[in-house]
């Protein structure tokens, strides 16, 4: 187990026994994790949500909302904290229902302590991918709302595929002002070559358009 790759992140603990709450703050703390317990789903939603890497260890059975309810709920307000389920009350259909809506893992009690860090490991560096990715692409669309009018119009041509002759022709320019304008647009976008460009416009859902019209606008996902 990497203990230095999740140390530093949080763990939520979302159960209604005491005591099970109490062993798992010991048992996550003893490998460098900050532990926030909470004994119902009502509780987590009324709390704020560090921006740090984390994951939930959520029981599927709770007083009022139920722990796949909870995942739901956190899948509708775009909460996308990866969840480690827990139960003594498991079945199959129940397990694939929560593996199919993005639940890392689905584990009975009683359940081997290695097995739970090994879970919330996997949970940790999910996150960790997913917020390195997200703050790659914000980047990438700060740096396309940066550039101009024409170094936009020419990185969108050549991110379609056109050479820089045809984009000479098609936008009324010299071909050397076409490669210095793409020049300076895949320096500023920080990419070095078409085929990441093209990932790039891809991944973030830039929306690209024709010669002529009005520049394209980055925008997030929802």
């Amino acid at each position: 187990m990497k203990v230095e790759s999740i140390s530093g992140s949080t763990v939520f603990v979302i159960d209604d026994d005491t005591c099970l709450r109490a062993a798992l703050k010991k048992l996550f703390e003893s490998v460098g994790l900050h532990v926030e317990l909470f004994p119902s789903g009502d509780a987590f939603l009324g709390s704020p949500i560090p921006n740090t890497a984390g994951c939930i260890v959520l029981a599927v059975r709770l007083p009022g909302m139920s722990g796949p309810k909870l995942q739901e709920e956190l899948a509708k307000a775009g909460i996308r904290v990866p969840i480690v389920f827990l139960t003594g009350y498991g079945d199959i259909p129940m397990a694939v229902r929560a593996i199919k809506a993005g639940a890392v893992d689905f584990l009975t009690k009683p359940f081997r302590e290695q097995d739970l860090l090994d879970a919330v490991t996997t949970a940790l560096e999910q996150d960790r991918s997913r917020r390195a990715e997200e703050l790659k692409n914000a980047t990438f669309r700060e740096s396309f709302d940066s550039l101009s009018g024409r170094e936009r119009k020419v990185i969108a041509q050549v991110a379609a595929g056109a050479l820089n002759k045809q984009i000479a022709a098609d936008l009324g320019m010299s071909e050397v002002t076409v490669k210095v304008h793409r020049a300076n647009a895949m320096r500023k976008l920080r990419v070095k070559s078409v085929a990441e460009l093209v990932r790039m416009i891809d991944a973030c859902e830039i929306i690209s358009y024709r010669a002529g019209n009005s520049p394209a606008a980055p925008h997030p996902r929802a």
